[in-house]
């Protein structure tokens, strides 16, 4: 059994096994044939639906997820994440990201943020050159920033530390 919540709002009992599907209790007939990597056939109860997996993160367990042209977000929950959540530790196995490292070696061109600021995960912190290309380095958290280490106009190497979180 896994909860799912699609768009933040809408919360569902799911249950599937071969050729069946459970949803809140209600049963239905279910075919599904994978169409490609991301993509997939589904008859549901004689129901025809295409859909596409758009993006994951299978660490968070969250997916953005497109059936016939409509995309939904849905966040999966099995048995296992309601009980830590129950015993007060979501959290738990979870990395904490403490710093942006530089991807490469490149000069910094811009520093969009400073200390203090409360960035969320892909909120773009600064803008890093290499090989005549500008990239952009973007959170990959939501975090508060504790310190800024790179200094607009000075060359950095591969894995030097950019920023710092709390």
């Amino acid at each position: 059994m896994v909860k799912a919540t699609v768009n933040g709002t809408a919360t569902f009992q799911l249950n599937m096994a071969e050729g069946r599907a459970e949803v809140d209790g209600k049963n239905y007939t279910l075919d599904v044939v994978n169409t490609g990597n991301t993509h997939s056939h589904w008859l549901i109860d004689n129901r025809s639906m295409v859909a596409e997996v758009v993006a994951s993160n299978p660490e968070t367990k969250e997916f953005t997820v497109k059936v016939n042209n409509n995309t939904y977000q849905v966040q999966l929950k099995d048995k296992f994440d309601e009980l830590l959540e129950s015993l007060g530790m979501a959290s738990a196995g979870k990395k904490r990201i403490t710093e942006v490292k530089a991807p490469m070696p490149g000069l910094v061109l811009n520093i969009l943020v400073k200390e203090g600021d409360t960035v969320t995960k892909d909120t773009p912190l600064l803008i890093l050159e290499a090989m005549k290309m500008e990239n952009v380095i973007k959170s990959a958290t939501d975090a508060v920033i504790k310190r800024v280490c790179a200094v607009k106009g000075v060359p950095v190497e591969k894995n030097a530390v950019l920023i710092e979180f709390q």
